[in-house]
């Protein structure tokens, strides 16, 4: 297996602002709640991210807490954020993304403290997610595919 892969999904907007999003052979729906103009039949978009967050941190710490002799009998992470939603209504010069995000481990374990901090320090160095959001990634538009009424395509 090549060492970089790429990974793919779909958005596609439906009605008001619920949106079907696919990777794969899954299905995700993606709303906004009532109050956010949704229907609220999903997770907004945000709160997505920080379940991806919390999701990827607790995959990391299933995959190597045997490498660290870690004995993990229950793992939890509750993640929250902070946005300014002035941002992306677009009322103040403040950046429509989360200014702060934090999140709180709770590990179930009968191993000694000092190899769950040196095990802690691991995982949240191996997380993808958490390495995305923390570090500047390289985010483009790739194209534009236009499809007017006449089926045809313009591609830019």
């Amino acid at each position: 297996m090549p060492s970089v892969q790429t990974f793919k999904a779909t958005a596609h907007l439906q009605d008001g602002v619920k949106v079907i999003t696919k990777a794969r052979q899954f299905e995700l729906i993606i709303d906004e709640p009532k109050n956010l103009g949704g229907t609220d039949t999903g997770m907004n978009p945000v709160e997505a991210l920080l379940a991806s967050l919390g999701a990827c941190q607790s995959i990391v710490a299933r995959v190597y807490a045997p490498k660290f002799d870690v004995d993990l009998q229950d793992f939890r992470v509750d993640v929250e954020g902070d946005l300014d939603l002035d941002g992306f209504f677009n009322r103040s010069d403040v950046r429509p993304g989360y200014s702060d995000i934090r999140y709180t481990f709770y590990i179930k374990t009968n191993s000694p403290a000092e190899k769950v901090e040196q095990f802690v320090a691991f995982l949240e160095s191996k997380c993808p997610v958490g390495d995305s959001l923390a570090t500047p990634v390289n985010l483009k538009l790739n194209r534009i595919v236009i499809e007017n009424q006449n089926s045809e395509s313009i591609t830019k």
